[in-house]
């Protein structure tokens, strides 16, 4: 039978002292991060037992990026990592939530290169704006990780991208009101909250595709952006009812859905339009139920957050193995399983 691994077996692992594994498992600190992250694999490749739930003695400070609260998706965010920061914590992250106006770039660029010598990392879901990937660009170099939320920054900054392919979810709603209008199609708008959102605009492109390669008697009429106001929203919404009368769907890639469900319900005819939106929030979830939104695609913000903290944890070598993927499925609802 094989004996049980010893501290001794985990110095003789990572060609380090005896007394500086001894530091690393009874949390007393004083050891380099690099040294520290080596001692702590090799104890759990090891199976050394102190090493199971082992809680790293440096704490790290991430700060994670988020619009302000009136935004369904961004709030569910915060509130995720407000509650990472009340639970078991076994990387021993802490999380700060720093609040960003999108339409305010540069003020979030100027955040990120203020913040930068507070943060461990960053988690961002801002748009793709060239003050901000500058910013994120210079604090990647300090070989600090950068996690992005619902905007993939591309090549431009060295990051890891965690959410939904939304090109597939753009298709997968083209493909919904398709099935929705059936052959009967119609005069369809596009709702974008910003241009800049590279995730907005990969659904947005999705959709098309999916209208024009399957549905050739829906024809969209229009594009507009809201700037993520939902005020806006609804009065862009109106404006285009009154414009064109006879619109039969509406398509939000954005979040700004009670707006556009209140600008709907002023029409003759509800019934005879279709409004899909992103996003599944206790307030859309009455009016899925209400009738006044036909399906909504949720992409869950607490399991984003959930593997953005793995993939994290893997880079700092605190988990041995990170997320088998970072892209995140999507989930359709309708008043039937809503």
């Amino acid at each position: 039978m094989r004996s049980k691994a010893t501290a001794r077996d985990v110095a003789r692992e990572v060609g380090a002292s005896l007394a500086t594994v001894d530091r690393v498992l009874n949390n007393r600190g004083g050891v380099a991060p690099e040294k520290e992250q080596r001692v702590v694999l090799a104890a759990r490749r090891l199976k050394l037992d102190r090493a199971l739930d082992f809680r790293a003695a440096r704490t790290l400070r991430i700060g994670i990026f988020v619009q302000p609260p009136s935004n369904p998706f961004h709030a569910a965010l915060a509130e995720a990592a407000e509650c990472h920061n009340r639970g078991p914590n076994p990387f021993n992250f802490e999380f700060s939530v720093l609040h960003v106006d999108p339409g305010a770039p540069n003020c979030t660029a100027r955040t990120i290169r203020e913040i930068a010598g507070r943060f461990d990392a960053l988690i961002i879901c801002a748009a793709e704006d060239p003050e901000i990937v500058v910013a994120l660009r210079g604090f990647a170099a300090t070989d600090k990780p950068v996690v992005a939320l619902a905007t993939d920054f591309g090549p431009d900054v060295l990051h890891i991208h965690v959410g939904p392919d939304d090109y597939r979810a753009g298709m997968l709603a083209g493909h919904l009101m398709g099935r929705f209008l059936s052959r009967e199609g119609g005069k369809v708008l596009v709702v974008a909250g910003m241009s800049l959102m590279v995730g907005q605009r990969q659904r947005r492109e999705g959709f098309r595709a999916a209208i024009a390669e399957g549905f050739s008697a829906i024809q969209i009429v229009g594009e507009v952006e809201s700037g993520e106001n939902g005020e806006k929203a609804g009065l862009l919404v109106a404006r285009t009812l009154s414009r064109h009368p006879d619109l039969r769907g509406i398509y939000n890639a954005s979040a700004d859905a009670a707006e556009i469900a209140e600008a709907l319900a002023r029409v003759q005819d509800r019934g005879r339009r279709v409004f899909i939106t992103h996003g599944l929030t206790e307030d859309r979830r009455r009016l899925l139920r209400a009738g006044a939104i036909d399906a909504i695609i949720d992409q869950n913000p607490e399991l984003e957050l959930r593997i953005a903290l793995e993939a994290l944890a893997e880079r700092f070598g605190r988990l041995e193995t990170g997320p088998e993927t970072t892209i995140t499925p999507v989930c359709i609802h309708t008043c039937e399983n809503c």
